[in-house]
């Protein structure tokens, strides 16, 4: 197959005028850092000693070919300012500045063009493939290049039904890879990264792509894309516990039932090009024809092509097994999901299992599960018992697929469990999301709930180190951190970041166990 990205021609756009505006409070001025890339040059801002440049376009405006593989920029000649995030794909939830020319990204680093040769942290912002952006204050890079001397990278690119959808399967065509242009989108920007990121201190050779929850889903499904090979030499996923893409089938039932919401037939699918944009984001609100309860759900499409297999089903994909990986996942992950609701913090042994059943990813027994836990951990409290059966029955499964199949290839894989839990607000724990700010050194950032306590910096200290140090050598191995061996099997050797971290050896083995009896897909599947 030829790769429709390295072969793309470029499209006319408006130049500079089209890039990111100025920031209020920051100015161009004679000592603002100039960086200049294959398309033009860009004009940066500097924070406490790190230059900074924002909304620098890696990609056309995606609006006039939408579902389509997205164009690399048409050159400019001024210099165009760098001083603010570019917008975010259009989405159901309030992140601000939402267009579908969304492809822009952004890069803190300590030198220009220097010869440095410093290592690429490049992440992709999570939201699973229906919200978010790289703009969060949590992926601000400035602590993470004074600390490592590194090139941070954020970005933003295509998601839900912009990125991914089943139109493909009903038209073919020019839309055959709509299953798949946000994950393309993702491929554009490592394109932009090898041919530019030189000019901004870092080494192609050397890039880490690393994303939490559905950006580490994206991340372990480029894994399995051959259009993205050579173009990353590590992965760290956190909560990225996607093992199944969204099949075929299901993609073209999901895309069905979009288009009868929006009162089109599948005869009349090619005018979804041209509806506009705000009715496209409203379709989003529709139930999900498959999971039950939810709204309509696109992701990642397995189309035979583009992509050519499931992430991690039936195995870890053969031609990434030599890049080195970092899993991770937290303690209490399924408490960003359900701690919303008070009443799950005074269930009784009558009610949890009622509220724990839903909670599930797997076919499993509800009640079964309950009176398993209060055999083995009596000590527990009913709503213990839901946190900890919701957290292990459907954030947790996936991470260990991944691990054990990167295992049985001796892949190089290092796996991480974050128990250190929010000082700010305890009931959390160490909730889905909560290693960002840590990793990042961001603990004083808004939406980190991780304070500047002692304890915090501690943490944030070994999981910065950690990422930066895999990200220089492929190995996690610092003096931050205790000796971390590789995930091995029957071992299980595991990270326990916390205010003292240790390894240990397959924790949570019995609740292990008693999950793996059932198997996994990832929801929507």
């Amino acid at each position: 197959m030829s790769d429709p990205i390295s072969r793309r021609t470029v499209c006319a756009l408006g130049g500079a005028a089209a890039l990111s505006a100025m920031a209020g409070g920051v100015h161009a001025d004679s000592a603002s850092p100039v960086a200049t890339t294959r398309h033009g040059r860009v004009r940066g801002s500097v924070d406490r000693g790190i230059k900074v440049f924002k909304g620098v376009r890696y990609g056309a405006d995606t609006r006039p070919r939408r579902f389509q593989p997205a164009l690399a920029p048409q050159p400019w000649s001024d210099i165009a300012p760098a001083f603010e995030y570019g917008a975010a794909s259009p989405q159901k939830s309030n992140e601000p500045n939402q267009s579908e020319d969304c492809l822009f990204l952004n890069v803190w680093t300590p030198a220009l063009a220097d010869g440095g040769a410093r290592p690429v942290m490049v992440y992709v912002h999570g939201g699973a493939h229906a919200n978010g952006s790289g703009s969060s204050p949590l992926y601000d890079g400035v602590a993470l290049c004074r600390r490592g001397d590194v090139v941070v990278v954020t970005l933003n690119h295509r998601l839900n039904v912009f990125g991914y959808n089943g139109l493909g399967q009903i038209l073919g065509g020019a839309y055959a890879a709509s299953g798949s242009v946000g994950n393309l989108d993702l491929i554009l920007a490592l394109q932009w990264v090898r041919d530019n990121i030189s000019a901004f201190g870092g080494d192609p050779g050397n890039v880490t792509v690393f994303g939490q929850s559905g950006g580490g889903g994206k991340l372990v499904t480029l894994m399995a894309m051959p259009l993205a090979s050579g173009l990353y030499h590590r992965v760290i996923t956190m909560s990225g516990q996607h093992v199944t893409a969204m099949g075929p089938q299901h993609a073209e039932r999901r895309m069905r039932r979009y288009l009868d919401h929006l009162s089109l037939s599948p005869e009349r699918a090619a005018e979804l090009a041209n509806l506009p944009t705000e009715r496209l984001v409203e379709g989003l609100r529709m139930k999900d024809p498959i999971e039950e309860g939810d709204d309509v759900y696109f992701w990642s499409v397995m189309d035979h092509d583009v992509l050519p297999r499931h992430p991690f089903v039936p195995d870890a994909p053969a031609e990434s097994a030599h890049i080195p990986m970092i899993i991770g996942n937290t303690h209490d992950e399924a408490r960003s999901f359900t701690a919303g609701d008070e009443r799950n913090f005074s269930l009784t042994w009558d009610t949890v299992a009622a509220k724990l059943a839903p909670e599930f990813v797997l076919d499993m027994n509800a009640q079964y599960v309950v009176d398993w836990y209060r055999q083995r951990f009596p000590q527990m409290t009913p709503s213990e018992v839901f946190f900890a059966a919701a957290t292990c029955g459907r954030s947790r499964p996936g991470h260990l697929i991944q691990a054990e199949e990167r295992a049985k290839q001796n892949g190089p894989t290092w796996m991480y469990q974050l128990d250190f839990g929010s000082p700010v607000e305890p009931r959390l724990g160490a909730y889905h999301g909560f290693d960002i700010g840590l990793a990042f050194d961001n603990c004083d950032k808004p939406g980190s709930r991780a304070g500047s306590g002692p304890e915090a910096r501690q943490v944030a200290e070994a999981m910065s180190e950690t990422f930066i140090a895999f990200a220089r050598t492929g190995d996690p191995n610092n003096a931050a951190i205790p000796t971390w061996g590789r995930y091995t099997l029957p071992e299980r050797q595991t990270m326990i970041f916390d205010v003292e971290s240790r390894t240990e050896n397959d924790p949570r083995a019995e609740e292990r166990r008693l999950f793996q009896t059932a198997p996994f897909l990832k929801k929507g599947t």
